[in-house]
């Protein structure tokens, strides 16, 4: 039996593009996506009426989401995919734009890239039920290196290495002229030496210029090669990095909004995923998170904005304790769905009908709160670095406003870690501490290391352990007392307990999504810079994500008929403004609906 044979490789055929995608191809989708789209509404502009001719947005647009759900996000790929790829030809009309033309193009319309995603979603908005939401976040990698992201802590590590061999190459150099020019067997010549100091007196002017523009700027964090991104704690250990949120519906599992960070924890991220789904949606929205969204303020401006919040509680405790501000109000409706209704309820205190069975008491009263007339005078700090440094090896942790440190006992310098609840500053340096000579006599404990807090009235404070190895008693130098009084305020205290049927769905509704983008699309990290720009490549990525789960929750004959009446809608719509300008026709003629409406303006 012989092989099975081809078609004639020289033989001329007579084909479209159009017949060689095939039918169910998710590029029809795309095309009829964005054919649908309102272009200058979204934010993509208006061709210019001079120079040379621009590329369609639409095809451009049309590839970029094309790519996204197929793991072709490369601008030089996707300019190849236009000369290689079918449906890729398909999209794009047959043109070939370079590949600087297809990035200039995302990096121009970020901002028009998030509207797009919104786009997609309104269109299966009449199709798909919503259930209540899961906001998760994700570490994604950024374009940046841990080698080209500095903290403070590591570039006092780096500074403090580089000065002991400053010293050493110094020593080299003296010794050589003590004795004389080594011989060649030596690798060490005095070319040699001199060679390594420079560059090392070169890399510690750079390291101190880093420091210095990280204190004088307030940074906590300098990334050389994406400014918006920041280290964080992964599974995997520390990596330079985003943390998107995502709020996923219940039912679908589609990613209905998100918000692009750069926090390294989720902390206070609540509400802002939440709040375009809040304003866009009738009546209460309710939403499930992890123990890492436990914030008393953002769950009290959920509860305010419509949002009922379900945060999985620690172990042992059954809920929270939420606290605002009480604000009488007359002619309540609990059984509205409206938000602003929804917030006046709760203000007042009175349970409304959207949280009933979340909140379980409502209390009205009064609390004492301490109010500050005027910020006290901390006095004047020490001076110099050395005065600092001196007071501090008398048994004191002296803090340096300006430089926004703490120089401990022991002389080493300890960083800012995070500011707490109250305001307070705390001030840590693990690496000094592990290492440190005087540990005993500093603190106890089983931590491994010392953090001090300080409020921005404060100087100094006494290290006790220090005083009483050296049998001293410390003074209160450096604390100041401003003037204050205490006030009376009337608030309403709510017992928010989370539903733990609910709770216990978080997992897998939120890791689905992420779970899709990072292994089965192969998106785990951003090509482009800038929290801007990375916005717009998430919109992209979960834009390619609900194209794929929608056509496979409705099917592709469903999502396809979805996709081509908005785009008939957008032709009538257009016909019916050029109907405004040039009355050709009344009424407008049947075949509108079918597309075929061009005709009519020839």
């Amino acid at each position: 039996m012989g092989y099975v044979r081809g078609i004639e490789r020289d033989q001329a055929r007579i084909v479209s593009l159009g017949d060689m995608v095939a039918a169910d191809s998710h590029a029809r989708l795309v095309d009829a996506f964005v054919e649908g789209l309102d272009m200058e509404e979204l934010g993509f502009g208006a061709p210019s009426a001079e120079g040379r001719p621009a590329y369609d947005p639409r095809s451009l647009l049309k590839l970029y989401v094309w790519g996204y759900r197929n793991g072709v996000r490369s601008s030089r790929r996707l300019a190849s995919a236009c000369r290689t790829n079918v449906e890729a030809m398909w999209l794009v009309s047959g043109v070939t734009p370079d590949f600087r033309t297809i990035s200039d193009f995302r990096k121009g319309h970020a901002r028009a890239m998030r509207e797009v995603f919104h786009a997609f979603n309104e269109r299966l908005a009449g199709a798909v039920s919503w259930g209540f939401c899961s906001v998760d976040g994700s570490k994604f990698l950024a374009s940046n290196s841990k080698s080209s992201n500095f903290t403070a802590h590591k570039l006092d590590d780096r500074i403090s290495w580089l000065d002991g061999h400053v010293a050493e190459y110094l020593r080299r150099l003296d010794e050589i002229d003590a004795t004389g020019e080594p011989s060649d067997s030596d690798l060490l010549t005095r070319e040699v030496v001199e060679a390594k100091l420079a560059e090392a007196r070169e890399r510690l002017a750079r390291y101190e210029g880093y420091r210095e523009l990280m204190e004088r700027e307030g940074l906590s964090q300098l990334s050389l090669t994406d400014a918006d991104s920041r280290l964080m704690k992964s599974k995997n250990g520390f990596a330079v990095a985003y943390n998107p949120q995502t709020a996923v519906d219940s039912e679908t599992h589609l990613v209905r909004d998100f918000a692009m960070t750069n926090a390294p924890t989720d902390h206070g991220q609540l509400l802002p995923t939440m709040s375009r789904i809040a304003d866009g949606t009738d009546g209460a929205v309710e939403v499930v998170a992890d123990k890492g969204y436990q914030s008393a303020a953002d769950m009290a401006a959920c509860l305010e904005a419509g949002v009922l919040p379900h945060v999985i509680a620690d172990d042992g405790v059954d809920g929270y304790g939420i606290e605002l501000p009480h604000e009488p109000a007359d002619d309540l409706d609990p059984t509205s769905a409206d938000p602003a209704e929804i917030s006046r309820c709760v203000h007042a205190g009175v349970v409304p009908d959207a949280y009933a069975g979340s909140i379980e008491s409502v209390r009205v009263g009064d609390v004492r709160r301490k109010v500050v007339d005027e910020d006290p005078d901390p006095g004047e700090p020490y001076g110099t670095p050395e005065e600092m440094a001196a007071r501090a090896a008398e048994g004191y942790f002296v803090r340096d406003p300006a430089r926004n440190l703490v120089i401990c006992p022991a002389g080493e310098a300890l960083r800012q870690k995070s500011v707490k609840r109250s305001g307070a500053i705390r001030y840590a340096n693990k690496t000094a501490c592990r290492r440190c000579p005087h540990r005993d006599r500093c603190f106890h404990g089983k931590q491994g290391w010392k953090e001090v807090d300080f409020t921005k009235d404060q100087l100094e404070k006494p290290c006790r352990p220090w005083h009483e190895a050296a049998g001293t008693k410390p003074d209160r130098a450096g604390v100041a007392r401003g003037k204050c009084h205490y006030e009376v305020v009337r608030v309403v205290r709510l017992e928010l307990v989370p539903d733990i049927s609910k709770t216990a769905l978080r997992m897998g509704i939120s890791e689905h999504p992420f779970g899709t983008i990072k292994r089965a699309m192969g998106m785990d990290h951003f090509l482009l810079r800038g929290l801007r720009k990375v916005e717009a490549e998430f919109s992209l990525m979960c834009l390619g994500y609900n194209m794929c789960r929608a056509a496979n929750l409705l099917g592709f004959e469903e999502l396809m008929g979805i996709m081509e009446r908005a785009r008939t809608a957008a032709l009538s719509s257009v016909c019916r403004a050029l109907r405004t300008v040039v009355p050709l026709w009344d009424p407008l003629p049947n075949d509108v609906a079918t597309g075929n409406w061009c005709n009519h303006l020839l």
